[in-house]
């Protein structure tokens, strides 16, 4: 069956109060950014607590548009329906369900339940006599089929309000909320599998993410750095174009390698590559820091590590797998389509300069010692990786 209207379910949206519009309106947006990358001329309207997408022709193809609006976030279900407008008496409806069940199901054996909201009050039936009507009409029409209310392998719905919609599908959506209605923040973003969930689950969320990557040539390769890039544009196929900042990290690395302490490496690192990360971001107007730390998935991850780590900065820090375990964030890294791209074999700076020993319980006043011995020589190292930081827009649909 050729559909040309689809009904947009949200889910959180529906719990907010008098500013309910400003979230539709944003899904809307979206909805309508995301359709531009797509074949065909489409019309997004709200109307009381609906959300509709309407093909203004036969010109479109089905997949590219459910997956399209499966990558928006917000919406939680995606129903292709029918829908009816200039009808008012229940037999054009019956009229149009049993033509409806005719082309999507045929004579296949199938069990059903009808479901009826009726918000127009003014329709001559109520939600239950037009429910037991319709299952009437359909058990006549088709023999193969029989009503079970409990556990239905099909369950028809049909919403009579200003239009009569008729469906039975739903679609999973990604979910969360609408970009841009939870401010944004900054990702670092590396080439592993957990950083690029960070991104996307805080973006799910509602934020608008832009990213850091720490690129420290030539020990790391622009292999290494296109595998970012690449990430960053899958990610993006959820959140939008990413802005990538790339940092040349190299001169900072080499003089916590050459006078720090060498069990102390990652998290010295790790702290000089948070204060960059904040000061981009500040320049970016963003609010908030993105990491892909699990605890005690490495050294530099253990709850001690992340005391010290979050010391210098004045930013939150939000670490959205925190609690997770390594295959829960590789199955949404797979869901989400960064999985492969994550594990091809170009490491980044981290694992270049990897501690062998790494220390797993730091101290801060310890660790602050070790950096006093570079940090005067390591501000305009700061100063100047900040200033020229590379800057690439990372976009899946160009």
């Amino acid at each position: 069956m050729q559909y040309h209207s689809f009904l947009i379910k949200y889910a959180e949206i529906g719990t907010k109060g008098k500013n309910r519009y400003v979230f539709e309106d944003a899904l809307v947006h979206d909805i309508r950014m995301k359709l531009k990358r797509v074949e065909g001329e489409f019309s997004v309207t709200r109307e009381r607590g609906r959300i509709y997408v309407n093909a203004k022709s036969e010109d479109y193809d089905f997949d590219d548009v459910v997956n399209a609006l499966q990558h928006v976030f917000g919406i939680v279900g995606i129903c292709p329906m029918v829908q009816l407008k200039d009808v008012h008496e229940y037999r054009q409806v019956s009229d149009q369900v049993l033509t409806y069940w005719k082309e999507v199901y045929g004579d296949r054996k199938l069990s059903f339940k009808v479901r009826t909201r009726r918000a127009d009050k003014t329709f001559p039936m109520n939600s239950e006599e037009i429910s037991a009507e319709l299952g009437h009409d359909i058990l006549d029409a088709f023999p193969n089929t029989s009503v079970d209310v409990h556990t239905p392998e099909v369950l028809l719905q049909v919403e009579i309000r200003q239009y009569i919609n008729i469906f039975s599908e739903v679609l999973p959506g990604a979910g969360g909320m609408p970009l841009g209605t939870n401010g944004k923040a900054m990702l670092l973003l590396s080439g592993g599998i957990d950083s690029p969930v960070a991104g996307y689950m805080i973006s799910k969320r509602g934020a608008i993410i832009e990213a850091c990557y720490f690129h420290a040539p030539p020990y790391t390769s622009e292999r290494a750095k296109q595998k970012v890039i690449d990430l960053a544009k899958e990610v993006s196929q959820y959140s939008g174009a990413i802005a990538l900042h790339v940092v040349n990290f190299t001169d900072i690395q080499l003089k916590i390698y050459e006078k720090c302490p060498h069990e102390e490496l990652t998290i010295i690192m790790r702290r000089y590559m948070m204060r960059i990360a904040e000061a981009i971001a500040k320049r970016r107007n963003c609010i908030g820091l993105i990491t892909g730390e699990s605890i005690g998935q490495v050294a530099s991850q253990t709850m001690q590590s992340l005391v010290c780590t979050n010391e210098v900065c004045t930013l939150p820090v939000y670490r959205p797998v925190i609690a997770f375990d390594k295959q829960e964030i590789v199955d949404i890294s797979q869901r989400i389509g960064t999985y492969e791209t994550s594990i091809e074999p170009y490491e980044d700076c981290c694992t270049i300069f990897v501690a062998r020993h790494p220390v797993t319980k730091p101290i801060p006043e310890k660790i602050r010692a070790s950096e006093k011995i570079i940090y005067d020589e390591c501000i305009p190292m700061m100063e100047k990786a900040v200033n020229e930081a590379e800057l690439i827009w990372c976009d899946a649909s160009k």
